[in-house]
């Protein structure tokens, strides 16, 4: 009725405010609070109640958050027995990487052509009346290739860019072993190159610039994981404390230690 107060109108639709049975029927079963389950802003005593679902996800449990910390840790917790005579005993081991497998491309393929070329040249060669000794000379031109397959993949096993809390290293050499290193502390720009194919295959070459003029590391090429790699070195340049801390080593000894190092 239209003089009926508006305390007693209740239950004419659903935007009125109010649940009745009519109104259950509409939207299903509606859970209404009691007057003491409400929450009162105004009282300071009382906190809003949270579903559990909604507070796992104001905590950041519900999922990675875009603020998530990178944890950055070694590839190896030791270092192997190639680099290990190299470092000395206050030093601490970060890492080692071998070059990009497609620094054996090249050696690979020609072993692959060689392969084939012998078979297809020996099934002539069985055809002719000297297909004997061409196909002597075939046998050996093979294992020229074969071999020299052998010495790149050896070379590109002990050839190894390493990183300390102190300096960056280059291992390489099979008969004749170089050892390149540059001091952490003298690098003055450090950048990586990837060319198209590199950024496919995630791969690039590392420069390193030092106050010296002559360096005895300057280029190191086919490096694998050059992003990762390059986020390593800064780390260890300007926050060496972070690193020992995450490593489970001394921060503050490593502090220490970087700043003596620069004074």
């Amino acid at each position: 009725m239209a003089g009926e107060p508006p305390e007693q109108r209740r239950g004419d639709g659903p935007d009125d405010g109010y649940f009745d049975e009519s109104d259950t029927q509409a939207f299903g079963r509606v859970h209404v609070p009691d007057q003491d389950d409400r929450y009162d802003p105004d009282d300071p005593g009382e906190l809003p109640q949270f579903d559990p679902e909604e507070l796992a996800g104001l905590q950041g449990d519900a999922g990675p958050t875009p603020t998530a910390v990178r944890r950055v840790l070694p590839l190896e917790d030791e270092a192997s027995n190639l680099v290990a005579r190299y470092l000395f005993p206050t030093e601490r081991y970060r890492g080692e990487w071998r070059a990009h497998l497609i620094h054996l491309v090249w050696p690979i393929t020609a072993g692959v052509l060689a392969t084939f070329l012998l078979g297809w040249l020996s099934g002539l060669a069985a055809q002719w009346s000297a297909g004997g000794w061409l196909s002597f000379i075939l046998v050996l031109f093979w294992l020229a290739v074969m071999g020299y397959l052998a010495w790149r993949v050896a070379d590109w096993h002990f050839d190894r860019f390493i990183l300390t809390n102190k300096r960056v290293m280059k291992v390489s050499g099979i008969i004749t072993r170089k050892v390149a290193m540059m001091p952490l502390l003298r690098v003055t720009d450090m950048k990586y190159e990837q060319t198209p194919l590199g950024r496919i295959l995630n791969y690039g070459t590392f420069v390193l610039e030092s106050a010296g003029q002559d360096q005895a590391l300057r280029e190191v090429p086919y490096l694998p994981n050059p992003n990762e790699l390059y986020l390593r070195v800064v780390e260890e340049m300007y926050e060496p404390a972070a690193v020992e801390a995450r490593m489970g080593g001394s921060g503050d000894e490593s502090e220490e230690e970087h700043r003596a190092g620069d004074s």
